[in-house]
């Protein structure tokens, strides 16, 4: 065989070898490295805020309250600690239309345990330590003395059940014009209430709502 076949030979063996190289060396599995994850978000610290637009306070504590009179869904609310008058209001469904609200300052703050009588006559913040507690109601009242002023359960500025107007009971916590009605058809059918416990028997008056109207009335 000649030199030069055999040189040729050698050349394109060479140059098979290395394209086999090449194909090797770029069809071999890749290392493929994945992306670093994020890094968690911090939680916001902020306290979402109350019904009311307000920021509770006192490290997630809760106050009890009663809502009751002139309000679409009176009850015991449960608010945060910090929350208003206004957020009482506000978790009882609103307050109805028509109802006095010139004595009731919405921006004090609540007190674990309180009533909040809606359109009934003085409803305003809870007395200081010198006031005594009502039993009837449940609700704090001025103090006893010689020239303390007459309530709404004095005799002299309670509603009398057999002379009221529907207007004048409407006025009286928790009594609607539908309440007031019963009332009265209950004080045409039977001659007037000769007691105030007579008034058990009307419609829609149960144990609770009883308690809140009795030291407001007489027979």
């Amino acid at each position: 065989m000649e030199l030069r076949t055999v040189a040729a030979l050698a050349v394109a063996l060479l140059a098979a070898m290395a394209f086999a190289a090449y194909h090797f060396w770029t069809g071999r599995p890749q290392t493929v490295r994945a992306p670093d994850p994020e890094p968690p978000r911090a939680a916001s610290s902020e306290p979402a805020p109350t019904p009311g637009g307000l920021t509770p306070s006192g490290g997630g504590r809760t106050v009890v309250v009663d809502v009751t009179g002139k309000v679409r869904s009176p009850g015991l609310r449960k608010l945060p600690t910090g929350a208003r008058v206004a957020d009482a209001l506000e978790a009882a469904g609103g307050v109805r239309p028509g109802a006095d609200l010139s004595g009731l300052n919405r921006a004090r703050p609540l007190v674990d345990g309180e009533q909040i009588v809606v359109g009934a006559p003085g409803s305003g913040p809870p007395p200081g330590p010198g006031a005594a507690a009502d039993p009837a109601v449940g609700a704090p009242t001025a103090p006893n003395g010689p020239n303390a002023p007459a309530g709404p359960g004095a005799p002299g500025g309670s509603i009398s059940l057999n002379s009221a107007t529907t207007e004048q009971l409407d006025t009286l916590p928790g009594v609607g014009p539908v309440l007031a009605q019963h009332i009265i058809d209950y004080r045409t059918q039977h001659g007037g209430f000769r007691s105030i416990d007579e008034l058990r028997e009307v419609n829609g008056i149960g144990e609770r709502r009883f308690a809140d109207l009795r030291p407001l009335v007489q027979p």
